[in-house]
């Protein structure tokens, strides 16, 4: 036991002499490991070697002396002397500063619809918005949508219970309130939310953003809807980006067209991208059909007009070259940098 009392007593006496040497904050916390964290546990080690109970009770409480000893010494007061120096003239605290700062963006979704808005903003359309839960009116028979048509279903619309209301389907119902305020000519794009009632997959979402556009005046063509999509499309994907217009069926439009653009990835030969068609069909168009200018109060006859819709998801996965729309919705940020 006196061998013990010596080592502690030599311990102390080292400890002191280390203690005073020692001015700042992380010289300390090295004494501090250095005494409690080494020494201190190799001393409570050396307890376990003692047969006699006697021996080892005195062991412990001399040990625990030096324990209490150092811990006063290591008391958050010293700890704060020994912090205590000169402030800097501007507080830094490393801790908590980062030298390497990651800038916020736009979701890319929301950086493409801007895309899209400038480029028919530049070519003279004016921008529209409308309300998302729209009358079924205002969303078919305006539209020259019937009653028999799958689109009115319940499979494939959101309805609201209870009301003659719905989650609009398309932005087509903005072109209806719009030519229900204002008499021709009229040149707009409205962009916004639209909801069909669609399981989620590779291609599919029940909600997602669409841009449609109409314009109205006396002597409008279909060449004029040509030239439009195709100045449109090839400052978005580039001069070089081929279109093809199929005739196709819509009931707000006759004649109808659907929008073909030549795959960015194989330049029409064929791959993965586009399904091996070389095409990819991005949105349809047409002259609108008389029953729709006749509901808004047009004179057909006096007037003529195109109009054309596209989902600005779609349009935005080529862009981006993503093989699903599911993407725009997860926590992948390095689509924020492309």
């Amino acid at each position: 036991m006196s061998s013990l009392a010596q080592k502690i007593q030599q311990l102390q006496a080292a400890f002191e002499s280390d203690f005073k040497s020692s001015f700042d904050f992380s010289s300390r916390q090295a004494l501090h490991k250095k005494y409690v964290k080494g020494i201190l546990k190799e001393l409570y080690a050396e307890i376990k070697i003692i047969k006699d109970p006697e021996e080892k009770r005195q062991a412990g409480l001399l040990i625990n002396q030096f324990k209490n000893y150092l811990e006063t010494h290591f008391s958050s007061s010293n700890i704060e002397s020994a912090e205590q120096s000169p402030p800097p003239a501007v507080f830094f605290d490393p801790s908590v500063y980062k030298t390497q700062f990651t800038r916020g963006r736009s979701h890319p979704l929301v950086q493409f619809a801007l895309s899209v808005e400038e480029i028919f903003i530049n070519m003279g359309f004016s921008l529209v918005e409308g309300p998302e839960i729209e009358h079924e009116e205002n969303n078919f028979e305006k539209l020259n949508i019937p009653l028999h048509h799958p689109a009115r279903d319940m499979q494939d619309t959101f309805y609201i219970h209870g009301e003659n209301k719905l989650l609009r389907s398309h932005t087509s119902n903005v072109q209806i309130r719009t030519m229900q305020k204002q008499p021709p000519p009229l040149k707009i794009i409205s962009l916004g939310n639209v909801y069909r009632v669609d399981d989620i997959d590779a291609q599919h979402t029940p909600m997602f953003y669409q841009c449609e556009g109409l314009v109205v005046d006396k002597g409008i063509t279909f060449s004029d809807l040509k030239g439009v999509l195709i100045e449109f499309i090839t400052l978005l994907f580039g001069k070089e980006t081929q279109l093809r217009f199929r005739p196709s069926y819509y009931p707000y439009t006759e004649p109808s067209a659907a929008v073909d653009m030549s795959c960015p990835v194989c330049k029409t030969q064929g791959c993965r991208t586009c399904k091996n068609a070389g095409w990819i069909t991005i949105l349809g168009s047409g002259m609108v059909h008389p029953n729709v200018f006749s509901g808004v109060g047009y004179n057909p006859k006096n007037y003529t007009g195109f109009a054309f819709g596209l989902g600005i998801n779609r349009l935005a996965m080529i862009y981006y070259d993503m093989t699903e729309i599911r993407g725009f919705y997860e926590n992948d940020v390095s689509l924020w940098t492309k």
